[in-house]
């Protein structure tokens, strides 16, 4: 951190004297002005960013005594060192009484301004460190924290081929970075209508979602061995996601206290799954997948498959996400399905359960790639919320045909010809953008992602889009990095990082280019800004 000062003197060689005496050439100081007196000085002030004044006592127009009660009145966060060779107890009382970090009398040695400076130097830190933590203490207590940090933990479960490197830099400004190299469970929660006499309709799992959630929230954050991540995947509205350590015990421990606390607080208790082990946040997808898995074989009564026979192959492993995926926004229905086939008819061969487990991962595939890509399943197609549906599906062709179908709509609510299939893949290249925004985006990562050519896809997204990749990547941090300038006394440097820019010249220089003011401008006058052509 640099900080500038101000020299005032009405003697023109003390001042040059006072500036040959330090190095402000060293990065943490700098001379921004210097004065002749105190009038001039506070019309200075005015107008540059100050941090440390040194001052004569004994000056013209106005003298050091009025200048310090000014700067005292106007500036109280202003350093101030006086000078003066009247060893004037006025003067001593003066600088006491108006703050004053050092009272030095003139001839000044270079060693004792030095010493003066350095120590107002560390104090000046000092505080700005205080204030860093103040500000980030109430940026987390802040809305946009909370809702960034859910961001956060959905795109760390939901995405795969992250950089890990900037995924564990990121977590440390959610507070996260405990969990990178640790084994965890995920659990996965939410009620269920049951059986037996009806409640009435104010007690149905749709009525108690909110309350459910709360005191989700609640019970995780307060849970007494320590407090747990807690999310919700819109995608599957009611369901809540915690995760626990893997230690023996601790998931399903934190599980049945959360089913008590339910069943006290709403007279429901929460149907519940948990996950795999899963270590490192690469492996975070595969550990939330399994966990909604097992949620959805809670209800289902169906063996899950006996453990000397394991399903090999992981429901929703990364190959069969990308083979699935990429098939499926292309358009080439008969490969999604013949690949959807494959995974059945492997499936089958090791248990009616494990059969059951891939409809619930490739269901819940399927339900992700349409949710990047805008289309909502509808009711009827919804297994999370009727997991006993699947018991109908006991044969590889009913689940095909099931599969297949959602399949098929999902393709044609993303593109409704089937000549539209370029405009299904830059629709989910635009979700994939918009939902990982704060980390190093590159277009051969999304040609890769759609199996492009990256020259091709790079023509291809200016022409579905109207603007480059890079454009449209720039304005979509920009707009977070708006609302944050807003909502928040995070510095610079820290919105630069969060909404994903390399540092904060860059974010500057291209906030400045697109809106014809600084970012700092902007914040003291936030005003809607205009786009510059």
């Amino acid at each position: 951190m640099t900080y500038s000062v101000m020299i005032v003197d009405d003697e023109p060689e003390i001042r040059l004297g006072l500036r040959l005496k330090v190095e402000w050439d060293s990065p943490d100081l700098t001379v921004a002005c210097e004065a002749a007196n105190g009038m001039e000085a506070l019309g200075k002030l005015a107008g540059e960013a100050v941090d440390i004044v040194i001052t004569d006592m004994n000056m013209p127009v106005m003298n050091g005594v009025s200048f310090l009660e000014s700067c005292h009145e106007l500036y109280p966060g202003l350093k101030l060192i006086v000078i003066t060779g009247y060893e004037d107890f006025h003067y001593a009382r003066a600088a006491v009484r108006t703050h004053a970090r050092d009272y030095l009398l003139k001839p000044v040695s270079q060693e004792e301004l030095t010493a003066a400076l350095r120590k107002v130097v560390r104090e000046l830190d000092e505080e700005k460190s205080r204030q860093v933590q103040q500000e980030k203490v109430q940026w987390r207590l802040s809305q946009d924290y909370k809702e960034m940090k859910e961001h956060f933990l959905t795109g760390l479960v939901k995405e795969e081929g992250l950089d890990e490197r900037a995924v564990t830099e990121r977590s440390k400004w959610f507070e996260l970075e405990a969990w990178a190299g640790r084994k965890v469970r995920f659990v996965t929660a939410g009620l269920r209508e049951r059986g037996g006499a009806p409640l009435g309709e104010e007690r149905t799992p749709d009525k108690l979602r909110t309350p459910f959630e709360l005191l989700c929230r609640e019970y995780a954050q307060t849970y007494p061995a320590q407090p747990l991540p807690v999310f919700r995947d819109g995608s599957y509205p009611g369901l809540m996601h915690f995760i626990a350590p893997a230690e023996p015990g601790a998931a399903e421990a934190f599980a049945e206290g959360l089913r008590k606390c339910a069943g006290a607080h709403l007279a429901f208790e929460p149907a519940v799954g948990i996950g795999g082990e899963a270590e490192g946040f690469g492996a975070w997808k595969e550990g939330y997948m399994s966990s909604l898995v097992a949620w959805n074989m809670a209800g289902s009564h169906v063996d899950a498959g006996s453990r000397e026979h394991p399903d090999t192959r992981a429901e929703g492993a990364e190959d069969t996400a990308k083979v699935i995926r990429r098939h499926l926004i292309r358009g080439e229905l008969d490969s999604f399905a013949w690949a959807v086939r494959r995974e059945l008819e492997d499936a089958i061969r090791h248990s009616r359960g494990h059969l059951v487990k891939r409809i619930f991962g490739l269901y819940l595939l399927l339900d992700a790639i349409g949710s990047a890509g805008g289309v909502q399943l509808d009711s009827a197609d919804q297994l999370w919320v009727r997991p006993d549906k699947v018991l109908a599906l006991d044969t590889v062709e009913k689940a095909a045909a099931f599969l297949t179908g959602i399949g098929r709509r999902i393709q044609e609510g993303m593109g409704e010809k089937p000549e539209d299939a370029e405009g299904s893949v830059i629709r989910a290249a635009k979700a994939f953008i918009e939902a990982n925004y704060m980390y190093e985006l590159h277009l051969t990562m999304l040609a890769e992602r759609f199996n492009y050519n990256p020259s091709y896809f790079s023509e291809l997204f200016k022409a579905k889009v109207g603007k480059t990749f890079i454009q449209y990547v720039t304005e979509v941090r920009m707009a977070q990095a708006l609302k944050l300038l807003e909502e928040s006394e995070l510095s610079l440097w820290d919105i630069a990082e969060l909404t994903g820019f390399s540092n904060p010249s860059y974010f500057s220089s291209k906030f400045k280019k697109m809106y014809g003011v600084t970012p700092s401008e902007y914040r003291q006058k936030p005003e809607a800004p205009t786009r510059k052509n």
